[in-house]
């Protein structure tokens, strides 16, 4: 009779401490950590697909037909102002030149002729005046015919760097020919379209964004290693897409930046009373963000929110909650509606100071 009693307790104390054991164990399960959003002052960096420009850009063409003389440049070379690049025959502009000079010469003799004559009264003044206007038509001739002469070498008309030359030796040249490009990368411009409310939020923040500074991530994903700055704006919208265009400058030294590349602007955006949360508090149907709100009975109310930016972890939200609402900080796949639940509160600032955000 003892042994059934004490079987009997015993069997009623495992049991006893299982049935607790279970109990903490459900219990240490549905225990979830809530927090709310944060109001403060922010910013994050945006990034906009940009459009590489150098600051000259240009098209040489031949002002002269003839046969491709001389080139004195290779494709990708640099250049000096001034720099001879090539040569049309100029044997044709050259006879020119000789044949006004030598019309001019018999101008200028007929011109002496005629004086001598007027002098002593056997030709008029108009006559004079005719062979004056002669020998003036010759010397013009001569300027225009210098001038074709000077069109047969082509100069650099600054500083640069050779693009494709299309043509070689001894092709005919059109006049209007094109005969290369030349490209000052001195300096680049970047430019990049920027949506109608985040063109007014940047006019309207002059004092907040602090300077007009951005970045530029190139192509392999690293940044220029210099400083651009946004100098201008153009004047009007695009009426297709609803953005308009910004243009950046950008040093470039060593000149690893050439026409036409692309890369992405990184601009920093200042944000004033910003409402933050973690992205992980919360999730997504059908393309819309809900979080879950703890009511007073601690049970959970989801509610959709709409997202004004979104930063590396974070959210900065637009409505629907405000900064006294708890929400669900982990675990929010695991709940569902008017689910009532244990928690335990972390601070705001605590939470986010574990997540990639730059406060001001």
């Amino acid at each position: 009779m003892k042994r059934t009693v004490m079987f009997m307790s015993l069997f009623a104390m495992l049991y006893h401490s299982s049935c607790t054991s279970k109990k903490e164990q459900k219990e240490e399960v549905t225990k979830y950590v809530v927090t709310n959003a944060l109001k403060m002052d922010t910013s994050f960096t945006k990034e906009y697909v940009s459009q590489i420009k150098s600051v000259r850009n240009i098209e040489i063409r031949a002002q002269e037909k003839g046969y491709l003389q001389n080139i004195y440049v290779d494709e990708g070379q640099a250049v000096k102002a001034g720099q001879l690049l090539f040569r049309i025959m100029p044997k044709m502009y050259e006879a020119e030149l000789l044949k006004a000079q030598a019309e001019a010469k018999a101008a200028e003799i007929e011109l002496q002729n005629t004086k001598t004559l007027s002098d002593k009264n056997i030709v008029s003044k108009n006559e004079l005046s005719m062979a004056q206007a002669k020998l003036d038509q010759a010397r013009a001739e001569i300027s225009v015919a210098r001038l074709h002469l000077s069109f047969t070498e082509i100069r650099a008309p600054f500083d640069g760097n050779i693009d494709r030359i299309p043509l070689k030796l001894g092709s005919l040249v059109d006049e209007g020919e094109l005969m290369t490009s030349l490209s000052d990368n001195s300096q680049m411009f970047a430019y990049f379209n920027v949506s109608e409310p985040e063109y007014l939020d940047y006019k309207n923040n002059v004092k907040g964004r602090g300077n007009n500074k951005v970045s530029l991530l190139l192509a392999n994903n690293q940044l220029l290693p210099y400083k651009g700055e946004v100098e201008t704006i153009e004047s009007e919208f695009n009426s297709e897409t609803g953005n308009i265009a910004f243009r950046a400058r950008f040093p470039n030294p060593n000149k690893l930046l050439k026409n036409g590349e692309t890369g992405k602007v990184q601009m920093t955006v200042p944000l004033h009373g910003a409402l933050v949360i973690p992205q992980k508090a919360t999730y997504e149907i059908q393309d819309k963000i809900y979080v879950y709100v703890v009511d007073q009975n601690n049970k959970l109310r989801s509610r959709n929110i709409t997202i004004n930016s979104e930063l590396p972890d974070l959210y900065i939200v637009g409505s629907g909650i405000t900064e006294n609402d708890k929400i669900l900080l982990e675990g929010v796949q695991k709940v569902k509606e008017d689910d009532k639940i244990s928690y335990t509160y972390q601070e705001p600032k605590q939470v986010i100071s574990h997540l990639q955000l730059k406060t001001e």
